[in-house]
């Protein structure tokens, strides 16, 4: 069976995006994509190999772009501007792909090579930004997780709603970020 003429698997991973932020990625499955598609399950199978192989690549798609917006978000600025533009990046790009956001945590296989590699950029990006706060070897990889526990944590907690209270979050973000840093200048 053939390719149905014009379909991409650019495409099959967009419209599986779409439906992940839409409505979660519980909801992603062979036979909600292929109907989004407006296709026979079966036909899925000309551009993918299964549903593993398509979270794998929404994960990897997530991971590339979260790198991108966080890259984007702190070229020109260092130290303390940085980390917080880095931090908006990350939290910005979790309210606009809640289900992207989810399948970068959630990879079928975390051992996967790709998946590592893709990974392995945001912490480089994340090292890379933290460097002017002069943290040295097991010291940066600490801020790193510190920092990515952060922001996951915020980002999590305000997808499920457990923000209850009607204070800014973007202060509140702002607030948590500038204590993290504080407690660098201590390390």
């Amino acid at each position: 069976m053939s390719p149905r003429m014009g379909l991409t698997k650019e495409q099959i991973i967009e419209v599986a995006v779409e439906l992940a932020n839409r409505e979660g990625i519980e909801a992603v499955t062979l036979a909600t994509l292929a109907k989004g598609l407006n296709i026979k399950t079966p036909s899925l199978y000309n551009h993918i190999e299964g549903l593993e192989e398509l979270k794998k690549q929404l994960a990897l798609t997530g991971l590339t772009r979260l790198l991108e917006n966080m890259t984007d978000a702190v070229v020109g600025k260092v130290g303390d501007d940085a980390v917080h533009a880095l931090a908006n990046a990350y939290v910005q790009f979790s309210r606009e792909n809640p289900g992207l956001y989810e399948l970068t945590l959630a990879t079928p296989n975390p051992e996967d090579v790709e998946i590592q590699e893709a990974g392995k950029g945001i912490v480089e990006l994340v090292i890379q930004v933290l460097e002017n706060y002069k943290l040295k070897d097991e010291d940066a990889i600490h801020a790193v997780r510190g920092l990515r526990s952060l922001l996951h944590g915020f980002a999590s907690l305000e997808q499920k709603g457990g923000f209850g209270l009607p204070v800014n979050l973007d202060k509140s973000l702002h607030l948590i970020i500038t204590t993290f840093l504080a407690g660098l200048l201590h390390t």
